[in-house]
């Protein structure tokens, strides 16, 4: 094993562990009736701030994501061309 493949490797490790996090944090969201009694309890304020961590927690899933499968590629391509 090279080093660039032993740090790409941790790093997809590191994005792998971080994924798992940030999903685990995310709210499930709630459907049917409950939903909409336990939806309707919330204060104006806590609503919108409820919003701005779903949508914080959506976006940050999206892109880590997105590095997690470039890295996956760029470490798969590294190990095909080093041999």
């Amino acid at each position: 094993m090279s080093a660039f493949e032993i740090i790409f490797g941790s790093v997809l490790g590191l994005f792998a562990i971080v994924i798992i996090v940030v999903i685990l944090l995310q709210e499930g969201r709630q459907a049917g009736i409950s939903g909409a009694i336990a939806g309707g309890a919330d204060t104006f304020m806590s609503k919108n701030k409820a919003r701005t961590f779903d949508s914080f927690f959506a976006k940050a899933t999206k892109w880590i994501a997105i590095c997690f499968f470039i890295i996956t590629i760029v470490l798969d391509a590294l190990i095909i061309f080093a041999k």
